[in-house]
């Protein structure tokens, strides 16, 4: 019995031995999970602060970049800037509101003028139905032909003792300056209800306006008279504008519109870049400044250099022509909506002479040629002859002698 009760005793305590074993067991395996936990926890809180770190490092450069963007734009002038420290880009916004408002009252009588001529302009070349581009244009089509005809005048028109860098001297005939033909294509574009900025550095200024694309296009005006190249700088990207121009972009929207870019809206379709000869030739001989081609067969990324070979075969072909030996011709690829390529081929001749400001075949030219030749006792000149050589000679290197002038600014 006595024996019994002593195996009873011990199983007992084997099981209550077991389970203090058990318990320790568990309890030394809870004390390395909690203290692995806390060292993930301490861990994971350094991680955690360190990201903290980075992104709060990240968000101090951004703001400060942005303070920077923001000092840009607070310091950059557009009206009362003045390009090459000498000709001032003045306000127009008056001029303008006066047009739409249809009250020119609260005008002075030199912006009346302005006005005046302006809308004289405006009556001639826009036309009932057109879009914003048509009428952009058209504005820039006459600009280039009539803007800055001044250059070479033997006799100093009223008021034209210096080069023309407002809207009323570019406008009344003036030599006109870049400021002069940014300002006033400005002008135009605000009568018009469009949205317009003068882009400027130091030495240059041109202009940016919003078509009803909602997009923004660039347009030097200026570059394309004084380089004899018509629509090279018309409706422009920052991208193909970086090509030629410098501008602090920070204070101004970024110009990226293609729908009407001159090259999109005027391409030609040909089969491929070997029509392009034949057709420059032809363009030649219109006396054409520029031709835009896209191919039925697209060009590679790959193959766009055989258009450097093209323009470089073409010039030297020009140099070998009787009649061409002032011409030059240069290309730049564009790309349309599609990102199809367009091939823009841009011809200059460098030896065209500016045109009299009097026509000496009209009547009254004639007439004065005939006056003069008579009070002198000397022969009326033949047309074509070789005094209206030398005269053409002589207005020639007036024209040189300015525009090299102005090189300097604008």
């Amino acid at each position: 019995m006595n024996d019994e009760r002593n195996e009873a005793e011990v199983s007992r305590n084997r099981k209550k031995n077991g389970g203090k074993a058990a318990k320790a067991v568990v309890s030394v395996a809870l004390s390395g999970c909690l203290i692995a936990s806390l060292g993930l926890n301490i861990y994971q809180a350094n991680e955690s602060a360190s990201q903290n770190r980075k992104v709060n490092k990240f968000i101090d450069n951004q703001l400060e970049r942005q303070a920077k963007e923001e000092e840009k734009e607070n310091t950059y002038q557009e009206d009362g800037y003045k390009v090459g420290n000498q000709y001032e880009i003045r306000s127009t916004t008056h001029i303008s509101d006066a047009y739409k408002n249809g009250d020119d009252s609260a005008l002075d009588e030199e912006d009346k003028e302005t006005l005046k001529m302006a809308s004289d302009v405006l009556k001639k070349v826009i036309k009932d139905g057109m879009s914003d581009y048509e009428k952009e244009l058209a504005v820039y089509r006459w600009m280039f032909k009539n803007v800055g005809q001044g250059h070479g005048s033997s006799v100093t028109l009223p008021g034209s003792n210096t080069s023309a860098f407002t809207p009323h001297g570019a406008l009344s005939g003036q030599s006109t300056v870049c400021v002069g033909y940014a300002t006033t294509f400005r002008l135009f574009m605000n009568m018009l209800g469009m949205d317009c900025h003068i882009v400027h550095n130091e030495y240059h200024s041109w202009d940016m306006v919003q078509l009803d694309d909602q997009e923004w296009y660039q347009v030097d005006v200026y570059s394309d008279v004084s380089g004899r190249c018509q629509y090279q700088n018309f409706n422009m990207t920052d991208e193909i504008s970086r090509n030629s121009h410098d501008w602090d972009d920070s204070a101004l929207p970024a110009a990226k519109g293609i729908k009407y870019s001159y090259a999109v809206q005027s391409s030609k379709e040909l089969a491929d870049i070997y029509k392009v000869p034949a057709k420059i030739k032809k363009a030649l001989d219109k006396k054409k400044s520029s031709a835009y081609y896209k191919f039925k067969k697209s060009l590679s990324r790959e193959e766009l250099p055989i258009a450097d070979l093209l323009v470089n075969q073409m010039n030297m072909a020009l140099s070998s022509m009787q009649g061409f030996e002032n011409y030059n011709i240069g290309g730049m690829w564009y790309q349309d909506e599609n990102d199809q390529y367009i091939l823009g081929i841009f011809i200059r001749n460098y030896g065209d002479m500016e045109e009299s400001v009097f026509d000496e075949s009209s009547p009254e030219g004639k007439k004065m040629v005939e006056a003069v030749s008579k009070a002198f006792g000397t022969d009326t000149p033949s047309e074509g002859g070789q005094d209206e050589e030398n005269n053409s000679n002589a207005r020639d290197v007036a024209v040189s002698e300015t525009v090299e002038v102005e090189k300097v600014v604008g």
